[in-house]
């Protein structure tokens, strides 16, 4: 009995996909040097042992069962999540300014005018567009009063955090700040005297003032990000469903080590992009330490978009492309012998060039022909 030769393939059926998310597979097909015989409709019943040898070199893999995980490969930017404008408020000269790179926390000096603080305090609920004083009442005095506690300036009991009025213990709070900070310590907050930024921590990325320069009200003095590492991926638009908030991915450093993440963030707004509409996509590294302090750095980002538990799976290349259609793997039994037991196709896992298999007499550990290496 002659051994059905190995065919040329037509194109693999097309990947499993969850919402929406696809990704080619090419499936590397061993041809036989003058092969003729055609494989008929092996799916009707399995196929008879033989003795036969492969003509081409090959080499042997096993059917192993485990989790695989199909990806999406894309370009991505290392860099600091957020970008804020500092507003300056407050009038005079510009007498000292932090430099692209430095680093400033909540409570302490941004810049100053006239030679004095103008201190970083966070909170964004509300513009600060006046004067801030025993009495007063909105949510500017609300962001004050939690930016006080967080500072340990007092307790939650002395202040609530959600309290939007200017008490007692607001007025004795800022005044220990004031005096820390080298400001008189007034128990009042003049219009300018203080930013509020979202961040608790930022990182300066660029000056619009410089030293010496008048401090206009409603002037962009600084540009500045959070301290916190962020990768942001401008995915093609037709993918967004393929793509959500806590998708596990895996980021190529520049250095070329790995690291996980997380996507936080998908963008539901599209934007062109040179030839393409892209959203963004945000990505928060799991250990944001291994990412160094490079910025606007390039890095690749590998997106986990589906994962199948416990199947049984076969390299990519022990595929072999059948003439009725269908795919099947070519065992090698414990006496040697060659037989094709058909497989239906799932999940493809790329970075692992594996593919989900399944069919009657496949189990876990038997011998497959694979293309030698």
């Amino acid at each position: 009995m002659s051994t059905p030769d190995r065919q040329s393939a037509p194109p693999p059926p097309e990947r499993r996909k969850r919402r929406g998310l696809t990704a080619l597979v090419v499936v590397a097909i061993v041809v036989a040097a003058g092969a003729g015989v055609v494989v008929t409709d092996p799916f009707k019943k399995p196929a008879k042992e033989t003795s036969a040898k492969t003509t081409v070199p090959t080499g042997l893999a096993k059917v192993t069962q485990g989790t695989l995980s199909a990806r999406t490969l894309q370009n991505g930017t290392l860099g600091y999540a957020g970008s804020y404008d500092v507003v300056n408020n407050a009038k005079g000269t510009i007498t000292k300014l932090p430099g692209v790179g430095d680093v400033i926390s909540q409570g302490d000096v941004l810049y100053r005018v006239d030679g004095k603080p103008v201190v970083l305090l966070q909170g964004a609920a509300e513009p600060v567009y006046r004067d801030l004083s025993y009495g007063t009442e909105g949510p500017d005095v609300r962001q004050l009063n939690a930016a006080l506690v967080t500072l340990e300036y007092a307790t939650k009991k002395e202040i609530d955090p959600d309290s939007d009025y200017f008490g007692t213990q607001t007025l004795n709070a800022l005044k220990e700040l004031q005096e820390d900070v080298g400001l008189d310590d007034s128990g009042e907050l003049p219009l300018g005297q203080a930013v509020f930024l979202p961040a608790e921590e930022v990182r300066v990325t660029k000056s619009d003032a410089v030293r010496g320069g008048p401090a206009g009200q409603g002037q962009n003095v600084l540009q500045v990000s959070s301290t916190k590492r962020q990768v942001t991926v401008e995915l093609n638009a037709s993918q967004q469903t393929g793509v959500a908030v806590g998708d596990k991915v895996t980021i190529t450093l520049p250095n070329g080590k790995t690291t996980p993440g997380e996507v936080s963030s998908v963008g539901k707004v599209a934007k062109q992009v040179e030839d393409k509409t892209t959203i963004e996509v945000r990505i928060k590294p799991k250990d944001p330490k291994v990412t160094g302090g490079l910025d606007q750095a390039p890095v690749q980002v590998a997106i986990v978009s589906d994962t199948v538990k416990d199947v049984l799976s076969v390299p990519v290349n022990a595929l072999l492309a059948l003439a009725g259609g269908g795919y099947a793997v070519e065992v090698v039994g414990s006496s040697g012998k060659h037989k094709l037991i058909p497989v239906r196709t799932g999940l493809f896992d790329d970075s692992e060039g594996k593919v989900e298999v399944s069919g009657p007499g496949l189990a876990v550990g038997q011998k497959i022909v694979v293309p030698a290496s």
